[in-house]
């Protein structure tokens, strides 16, 4: 027999255990090669949009190929680690350091080679409908079909030298070993798993503090300190807070002594110990992948929210109005072209900085009564009754600068003639002027008239707000007259605004609305393979620990059968042993999720957040059940043979 041939063989026998590696290793390199085809495709050379796509989806071959070195690296230490004894024996017999680094080497070569050409052969088969689907996200016409001959040469190079790179580290750790400690392997004696009280309450601290960091004002140094902190503190939670949780279980001798439970509470604290480590990792790149998952669901409900809260089709904005008149007149011929119904209403504002609130100068937009009125009519704003010449009435809709504003709120604001009182502030999920809609402060008509006296103190802005019932109702698919006219009237703006300073501006709900889904879908299509990497390399990690430790724990419950414990029992001990493997990282990436995510989007005053992350985290759960049901069948069939 060859070398090579005794190589090939090795793996083969041991197939079961690479299996999981093999099969994830071979879709982050399917992923990677069809992120290589979109990237490396002819028909995006001119096409705007397809560029920034291309760059979202290099970014995320890059995220892929670095998760893909820690992966290999991690998968390949194990499996070294699970075969020392044979390497022991093989030193016995003779084989020399050389001929064993070169055995490691060949078999991870081989086992590398086979999931590049398995990776590549399925991004083939897979290459149509990818470039199908993603024509359709990015609205060009249907991506052809090419020979990605330069896509299959930078995923095969770099997979290749990735492998033969962890396969050279990988060494390394034969090296250091001797032939006793590599005969005893992984069945020597375990000591009872021991903990730092010290670390433990630091590790408490360490989440407390990230929760504290997470729930305090919202800014890129608090989320900055939250992730560092959060993330140490679920390290110190799995490698020492979950002995402690395991030691006071078992102080509850009621709880311990009933059935099976102290074999079940005995065995956890072990295999919560050993596998901390792969436990916090599998924690961390569940948490992220919820967490982006979430955001990305988020950011998709609220564009449909924004969008049916959004009472006008069209707004034209000119700033500067005293001096800026605009062309509005384009915009009408435009649609009375399109053969249309619609209103116009011209509302003046003023943005007025001549107040004093708390000793400090400062500025909102303002708006008579009468306008107002007018405004609430065709939209369905609350209605105001009056305002005194000395009040003013603050309106909040749900945008991202609402928190600026909370302070008018019950606030007396000073100007050189009067003073008036913010005695009240309506909340409102109404978007009278689109998604950038700024809070405003209804005042009297006496009082706006006053405070145009002085010119130096405000600019004029001028709205046009397009009413279209034709175009009123579910948000507008790719193809229809809302959005088509809107983004026209759009790209007309955009030629038109650079030579008035940008004090011209046209928003058009249907082309904002298919543009932000546009970018939520892409950006989705993206995270979906980002998220299924991590899950698949989750459940590679999970299912690779029980099966390095089936012989021991075959051993160990084999031992137990001839003194009574029956198959029942066995196997509700083994289920809830894997269970806890499964579910705790799952449990803890989803408080995680909740703890960070909430309470980032409330600081940015959004609503309705809790939909998207439950939906995310059931979506979560359901693939990890799936993966805990195969795993737990095939490894209690595997117990069960050895039953007595």
């Amino acid at each position: 027999m060859s070398f090579p041939q005794f190589a090939f063989n090795n793996v083969r026998r041991n197939f079961r255990a690479y299996f999981t590696y093999f099969l994830s290793s071979a879709v982050m390199i399917m992923i990677f090669f069809a992120y290589s085809l979109f990237i490396y495709h002819p028909d995006l050379a001119h096409s705007n949009y397809g560029n920034f796509v291309a760059t979202g989806m290099r970014i995320a071959s890059y995220v892929v190929y670095v998760f893909s070195f820690f992966f290999v690296l991690y998968s390949i230490s194990a499996f070294l680690k699970s075969r020392n004894q044979e390497f022991g024996i093989l030193t016995i017999l003779g084989a020399r350091t050389g001929q064993i680094n070169r055995l490691i080497f060949l078999e991870n070569m081989l086992i590398g080679i086979s999931s590049i050409v398995t990776g590549v052969l399925g991004g083939m088969l897979i290459s149509k409908l990818f470039l199908l689907i993603t024509s359709k996200i990015i609205g060009e016409a249907e991506l052809r079909f090419y020979w990605p001959g330069k896509a299959l040469m930078v995923t095969s190079i770099a997979f290749l030298l990735l492998f033969i790179a962890v396969s050279i580290f990988m060494l390394v750790f034969i090296r250091h070993k001797n032939v006793l400690e590599l005969l005893k392997g992984s069945v020597m004696p375990k000591k009872e798993p021991k903990v730092s009280w010290f670390l433990s309450i630091l590790g408490a601290s360490l989440l407390i503090l990230g929760v504290i960091a997470v729930t305090s004002k919202f800014s890129k140094n608090t989320l900055m300190y939250a992730a560092v902190t959060g993330i140490a503190g679920t390290y110190f939670f799995y490698t020492q807070l979950s002995v402690v949780i395991v030691r006071l279980l078992k102080k509850n001798r009621s709880l311990t002594w009933r059935n099976t439970n102290l074999l079940r509470i005995s065995e956890m604290s072990y295999k919560l110990k050993d596998n901390a480590r792969m436990l916090f990792m599998v924690t961390v790149a569940t948490a992220i992948a919820c967490m982006v998952s979430s955001v990305l669901l988020f950011m998709a409900q609220t564009n449909s929210t924004t969008y049916k809260n959004s009472p006008y089709a069209l707004i034209y904005t000119i700033r500067n109005a005293n001096s800026e008149k605009g062309d509005r007149g384009h915009i009408v011929k435009e649609l009375n072209a399109s053969g249309v119904h619609f209103t116009e209403q011209k509302l003046d504002f003023i943005y007025y900085r001549g107040f004093t609130l708390n000793g400090k100068p400062r500025g909102i937009d303002l708006l008579p009564l009468s306008a107002y009125r007018l405004l609430s009519e065709q939209t369905g704003l609350p209605g105001i009754q009056n305002v005194s010449g000395s009040d003013g009435v603050l309106i909040l809709s749900h945008t991202t600068n609402v928190q600026n504003y909370e302070d008018f709120a019950g606030g007396r604001l000073q100007t050189k003639q009067r003073s008036l009182t913010v005695n009240q502030k309506i909340n409102t999920d109404i978007l009278p002027f689109g998604p950038y809609s700024s809070p405003f402060l209804i005042v009297s008509d006496a009082v706006y008239k006053e405070l145009l006296q002085d010119p130096n103190l405000f600019s004029q802005v001028t709205y046009y707000l397009y009413k279209i019932p034709a175009w009123d109702g579910a948000p507008p698919s790719r193809h229809d007259p809302e959005v088509t006219i809107g983004t026209k009237l759009v790209d007309w703006n955009q030629t038109v605004t650079s030579k008035h300073n940008y004090n011209l501006m046209l928003h058009a709900r249907g082309d904002h609305y298919q543009s932000s889904r546009q970018g939520t879908a892409m950006m989705g299509f993206i995270g979906v393979f980002i998220a299924l990497i991590f899950s698949l390399s989750s459940a590679s990690f999970l299912y690779f620990k029980l099966h390095t430790e089936l012989q021991r724990d075959q051993q160990m419950y084999r031992s137990l059968s001839k003194i009574g414990l029956a198959e029942g029992e066995m196997s509700k001990a083994a289920t809830t042993q894997i269970a806890l493997l499964f579910y705790i990282p799952i449990l803890a990436a989803i408080v995680e999720t909740l703890v960070v995510v909430v309470p980032i989007l409330h600081g940015l005053n959004q609503t309705n957040i809790l939909p998207p992350i439950l939906i995310t985290a059931a979506a979560f759960t359901a693939v990890q059940t799936v993966y805990f049901l195969l795993v737990r069948m095939q490894y209690i069939r595997s117990l069960r043979k050895l039953m007595v």
